[in-house]
């Protein structure tokens, strides 16, 4: 075993773990997950199956990802935050093969007791303020806040927000990287 599981974590067969992962108190594993090296997943999470885990993604505690799910490299995942999976969900009715799909992109943060609807993209870097409810597709670096969610700013890479001049260029605090905006878009323009 390249990881480490606390004895009251339960793994179902047919997920695969990569190395240097942790799994905390009272989390399932389900079948057929895929987990990347170095996921730390925080006490009672549920990772249904099929979802997927890039590298060094962290989940904070009482988190569920269900069926659907997929979450690329760096993703940050706030304590009790909530993913849908089903846009009409109804008790009696079976939709188990109607699962939408909602993908976490590169480097993406959201916040404590956040919800996102199924069916929307997180951006790259994007930053999702704790509370917020997303119900459309998030852009690269977008910061969102509030329910409905509403984009009030951009984040760098590293989280700061980004204050673009006359020019549209904006400098990281704390990196030093240069942004540019364009047509509404976001790119990084140099490592310093």
């Amino acid at each position: 075993m390249n990881y480490f599981a606390h004895e009251t974590a339960v793994i179902d067969e047919g997920c695969k773990i990569g190395k240097d992962v942790k799994i905390w108190h009272f989390s399932h594993i389900m079948p057929n997950c895929i987990i990347g090296d170095r996921c730390n997943i925080g006490q009672n999470v549920v990772v249904s199956p099929g979802v997927k885990l890039g590298i060094n993604v962290k989940i904070q505690n009482n988190v569920s990802l269900y069926t659907g799910v997929i979450c690329e490299d760096d993703v940050f995942l706030g304590p009790s935050m909530v993913f849908t999976n089903i846009t009409n969900p109804r008790s009696a009715v079976v939709r188990r093969e109607q699962y939408v799909e909602t993908l976490v992109k590169k480097g993406a943060s959201i916040g404590a007791n956040a919800t996102i609807v199924c069916g929307n993209t997180i951006g790259s870097f994007a930053l999702i303020g704790a509370g917020a409810v997303v119900t459309k597709p998030v852009p690269a670096y977008a910061l969102l806040v509030g329910n409905p969610a509403k984009q009030i700013g951009w984040v760098s890479e590293y989280g700061h927000r980004l204050e673009f001049d006359e020019k549209a260029l904006a400098i990281c605090p704390e990196s030093g990287e240069m942004y540019e905006l364009i047509d509404g878009v976001v790119s990084k323009k140099s490592d310093k």
